[in-house]
């Protein structure tokens, strides 16, 4: 067989009797993407398609960032790796950066590879401070796929054991419009939800950790609580002295719009004692991350390293990627073109019977699909939209109960047309799948 060859039926094969089978692949015929530039990206044979998931939000500023490919040619054209035994310029200079950034007073910065590890960190952090192994997390979350992770993962779609070396316990608050308080309106659903916490806190041994939360739910679908209810939350655990993770992977640097961080929608108490970031900081290189409180990230008693973390090609990437950010206001970029995106997207689902709900703000939009007619999640109806965007030369992202909801995350330097463009194809995908489902 042709090592090289091009067939994407092939290399599924090949990728079938190597790779695990729960490592899943989008499409009927998984893609194999070759290039990319600015807000495309090219097929092995010959596609081109507009993304709007940037590898699970991880290409967070563009394809190809000239800026990026640049600095990460030139520092591994210097030294490719030293480890954190070494001291490392461009180390320190992403970690004030980030620090300076992160809002967290006399903040220190410990880098590492992805978000399951940034998460693994915080938990080894939170539950050694604080000498404790409970943990409060959100229904419907996700936090990575290591052993500790999975065992703080409200979302059985992505939980594959209930071992853990951890207790969670598991709070209201994450999805507003499904379960037991979806009817209230905004304030009594935070004052339940508060209520709800309370009443946990009561029945525990005492001496919970911290409580990790995502600002925005990723993998459950872009969901979020109204804002303010981590900062009605962070009164309650203050009071018993319990810390606040903010997992800011996919609501980091700005893509909400409204916000440089997820937490910032609930800073009325001030900042999380700690924060985890990753995907998109790197623009496709392997960097992730935790920014904590000086007395908290001090905390350990034993020596600790990192191979990987903090690598000098990995932190030149980050600060170019940063720099980029910053300086050509993609945060303002996200909320005037995402909320342009979310408006054409209600319109279009304003007709729509399978369309339930679109969600989200800035570039980070769910859209909530269900069987025409009921108020079920339909995973079915996910899938068929994928298959059509991915035939109308779209790439979309799912998650959500069971895999009912589209995820939209484009790069955060989509233009205007770029969104009206992606949002006619949707509309298209989503118009075909209504048909096929009433039909079939």
């Amino acid at each position: 067989m042709n090592q090289h060859s091009h067939d994407p039926d092939a290399l599924r094969a090949r990728h079938r009797a190597v790779m695990p089978e729960w490592l899943g692949l989008y499409y009927e015929r998984p893609l194999e993407l070759t290039h990319g530039e600015g807000r495309h990206v090219w097929d092995a044979e010959g596609n081109r398609y507009l993304d709007f998931f940037g590898g699970i939000l991880t290409t967070m500023t563009a394809h190809a960032l000239p800026e990026v490919t640049k600095a990460v040619g030139e520092q591994a054209g210097r030294i490719l790796h030293t480890s954190t035994l070494y001291l490392s310029r461009p180390m320190v200079e992403l970690a004030e950066r980030i620090a300076a950034l992160s809002g967290i007073p006399d903040a220190r910065v410990f880098f590492t590879t992805s978000g399951t590890e940034a998460t693994d960190t915080a938990l080894l952090l939170a539950t050694a401070y604080r000498g404790s192994n409970q943990i409060l997390a959100m229904r419907n979350s996700y936090h990575g796929r290591s052993f500790s992770s999975v065992g703080i993962t409200g979302n059985r779609s992505w939980s594959p054991t209930s071992l853990s070396p951890l207790q969670t316990l598991y709070v209201h608050g994450g999805v507003r419009s499904r379960g037991p308080y979806a009817e209230l309106t905004d304030a009594d659903y935070i004052a339940a939800c508060v209520a709800d916490l309370e009443d946990l806190l009561q029945q525990t041994a005492g001496g919970v950790a911290a409580l990790i939360a995502e600002p925005v739910q990723g993998v459950g679908g872009f969901t979020a609580p109204p804002d303010g209810l981590y900062a009605a939350f962070r009164e309650v655990l203050a009071r018993e002295g319990i810390l606040w993770i903010s997992d800011e992977v996919q609501t980091g640097w700005g893509r909400t719009g409204d916000h440089f961080w997820g937490w910032q929608a609930h800073g009325e108490n001030g900042p999380p004692d700690l924060l985890t970031f990753a995907k998109g900081i790197g623009n496709g290189m392997s960097v992730g991350g935790v920014v904590a409180r000086a007395e908290v990230m001090n905390s350990l008693s034993a020596n600790s390293i990192s191979t990987f973390g903090g690598s000098p090609v990995t932190m030149a990437a980050g600060l170019a990627n940063l720099g980029y950010l910053l300086e050509h206001d993609l945060q303002g970029n996200a909320r005037r073109v995402g909320g342009l995106l979310i408006e054409r997207l209600r319109a279009v689902a304003a007709g729509l019977d399978v369309v339930r709900e679109v969600r989200g703000r800035g570039l980070m939009i769910g859209v909530e699909l269900v069987r025409p007619g009921t108020d079920e999640p339909s995973p079915e109806a996910a899938a068929l939209v994928l298959e059509a965007a991915r035939e109308h030369g779209l790439l979309v992202g799912k998650g959500g109960l069971g895999g009912g909801a589209l995820r939209i995350a484009p790069p955060m330097t989509l233009t205007v047309a770029e969104a009206e463009e992606g949002a006619e194809l949707l509309a298209d995908a989503l118009r075909w799948a209504q048909e096929r489902l009433r039909d079939g």
